[in-house]
């Protein structure tokens, strides 16, 4: 089991040219703040559409199969593993 409850780490995400939080809780669920605020259809959503045509570049959230969402997961797995504080990853 690992010894904390909840780790974050803040990013500059160029998928949503924004920065954004993500949250490792200790049974291994991940939470982005970049999904939750541009994953579904809000103003936010919307503002990410201007943005796409400012910057002349297509921008979307890939949701939490996001490539920067499970590199930090394993890199904190990893780093239990080193530990050997780890428990299994839930399966998302």
């Amino acid at each position: 089991m690992v010894n904390w409850q909840v780790t974050a780490t803040t990013i500059y995400c160029d998928a949503v040219d924004d920065d954004v939080t993500l949250l490792v809780y200790k049974d291994w669920s991940v939470k982005c703040t970049g999904y939750s605020k541009y994953g579904e259809r809000s103003k936010d959503t919307i503002r990410l559409l201007k943005k796409t045509g400012q910057l002349k570049r297509q921008l979307g959230c890939a949701g939490l199969e996001c490539y920067r969402v499970i590199q930090y997961k394993e890199k904190l797995f990893s780093e239990e593993a080193k530990r050997g504080t780890q428990s299994e990853p839930v399966d998302e």
